[in-house]
């Protein structure tokens, strides 16, 4: 599996403010993408100057959305006409994106630069399959082709490493990231109420701590399909495992200090990745 390097960045804004949107997405994309517009605006009026999104934020619709380009299409097009227009990073949740090949869409995420550029794409890797006890089958990678390539990039904001909701369940995935640089991570996300109680905020503190990373996890509201609710609760993490930033209930947005100064001296305090018996267990080499 290939492991994108991150670029070399002489210069990085140290200390900046992150919003992560909490969508109520639906079956309308004309409507979803106002409202994602609207939220950009919002955010870029608190001095955010980075926004992120959540899982499938333009559209969800039985699965059967129709996919699109990236970042050629529609919906990460429009993104990076916000970020140009405001001069700020877009981290775009995740869509679902034309496979090449035709067999199975991609559920895809994109960062865009304030040039509207897009500066790392990441395919999900994991998908959700399981055998339920009345013996009926959920499968998500009968619909979605996982992805081959982990993700970093390193840019003025930071060394950002890229995930989709339920690889938050793969720690060696993030492992993966922190070791090739990441500071911080996004985990945008689509997760269910029936596990998100228990499970969503233990998952991301979680993996804040074990790397020494910040965590940006923006999430889906409300009930979809007409039968499953969405958890929410999107928030930031910041390396030690505090929530600097958590969304209220409902559509909406929730702005956090990123601090990179915070997180060195947070490494420097609680060295884990550098005390590592690498020699003895690892699989993980960089």
């Amino acid at each position: 599996m290939a492991l994108k390097q991150p670029k070399e960045i002489a210069k990085q804004m140290r200390k900046y403010l992150m919003a992560v949107i909490q969508m109520d997405t639906r079956d309308n994309k004309d409507a979803n993408l106002k409202a994602a517009c609207d939220f950009i605006d919002e955010a870029a009026s608190k001095g955010a100057k980075f926004v992120s999104f959540p899982e499938v934020f333009n559209v969800i619709d039985e699965g059967q959305e129709a996919p699109e380009l990236v970042p050629e299409g529609r919906t990460i097009s429009l993104m990076a006409e916000k970020a140009r227009r405001h001069h700020l990073w877009i981290h775009c949740g995740s869509i679902a994106e034309v496979n090449p090949e035709g067999d199975r869409k991609f559920n895809t995420t994109a960062v865009l630069n304030p040039q509207g550029e897009m500066v790392a794409k990441y395919r999900k890797l994991h998908t959700f399959d399981i055998t339920l006890p009345d013996g009926s089958v959920a499968e998500e990678s009968a619909r979605i082709k996982p992805g081959r390539e982990i993700v970093t990039v390193g840019t003025e904001m930071g060394c950002l490493g890229l995930s989709i909701c339920y690889d938050i369940r793969f720690p060696e995935l993030y492992r993966y990231l922190a070791l090739h640089g990441a500071q911080i991570l996004f985990a945008p996300a689509n997760f269910r109420m029936a596990t998100g109680k228990d499970h969503w905020e233990a998952l991301l503190r979680a993996r804040a701590i074990e790397n020494t990373c910040y965590v940006v996890a923006a999430g889906q509201y409300g009930k979809k399909h007409g039968t499953s609710d969405s958890f929410g609760n999107s928030m930031i993490v910041d390396p030690w495992g505090t929530v600097v930033a958590r969304a209220s209930e409902g559509a909406g947005i929730a702005v956090g200090e990123i601090d990179l100064e915070y997180l060195d001296k947070v490494r420097a305090h609680l060295p884990s990745l550098k005390n590592r018996r690498a020699d003895v267990y690892d699989t993980v080499r960089k």
